[in-house]
């Protein structure tokens, strides 16, 4: 028996969005009891079949690292970055401020894989960039319990529009919003397949770069890079 191949997601968001409670209930197929807040990194696996009921079903690894959002730790945990196949990036519904941070987040992924910061790099357009990267991202919205729809109501998000994403809103302390045949257990196995995807093209990446020197970053689209591209 051939051994089982792993992909990594890393979980990214503000301290206290939830990142851990989410990471569990879908790791776990229940709500976690007790919340802690995560110092330095966490991993949950569970099982995956990428493609199933096809002919190209395999089973996976999904690793979900659960990074701690403290800002204390901003310049320490860069180093659970490496490798990275895809990203779930997670917000409060309550706090507006947790899911404009989420565009941090996403830079700082992006600028640990480059090596630089985005802002050194020439003609770098702030408006395009997010449609430039290539990584499978999933948004969740979590502590939908909290939402008076009547006050707040439920819309996509301007990330997940720009970024194509899915983006899943839940309790994390209700198992029902993740139950096998729902839309968010469908946006969850199409988010995994993409991540498998990714963990492929990442892999040939590095054997092109090897052999030919290419230093683009897999994460981003190719246009990123070309001063002279046009949309």
């Amino acid at each position: 028996m051939s051994a089982i191949e792993r992909v990594r997601i890393m979980v990214l968001g503000d301290s206290g969005v939830g990142k851990t409670s989410f990471v569990h209930l879908i790791a776990h197929n229940e709500p976690l009891k007790s919340p802690s807040w995560t110092v330095g990194c966490n991993v949950e696996v569970k099982l995956h079949e990428y493609k199933e009921g096809t002919p190209e079903q395999t089973t996976y690894f999904v690793e979900y690292w659960d990074v701690g959002g403290s800002h204390n730790h901003r310049n320490t945990r860069h180093v659970f970055y490496n490798p990275c196949h895809g990203v779930i990036l997670v917000h409060d519904l309550t706090n507006r401020k947790s899911e404009e941070h989420l565009n941090n987040w996403l830079e700082e992924l992006i600028n640990q894989d480059m090596g630089t910061s985005l802002n050194s790099v020439d003609e770098w357009d702030s408006e395009n960039f997010f449609g430039t990267i290539q990584l499978p991202i999933l948004l969740i919205g979590t502590k939908l319990d909290l939402i008076d729809d009547k006050k707040f109501g439920i819309k996509t998000s301007r990330l997940a529009t720009q970024l194509g994403a899915d983006e899943i809103s839940l309790d994390c302390r209700q198992v029902r919003y993740v139950a096998a045949g729902t839309s968010n257990a469908v946006k969850l196995t199409r988010f995994y397949d993409k991540v498998i995807e990714k963990r492929s093209q990442c892999r040939n990446h590095t054997k092109y770069s090897e052999r030919f020197g290419n230093t683009v970053s897999p994460l981003l689209s190719s246009k990123f890079y070309s001063p002279t591209h046009q949309d």
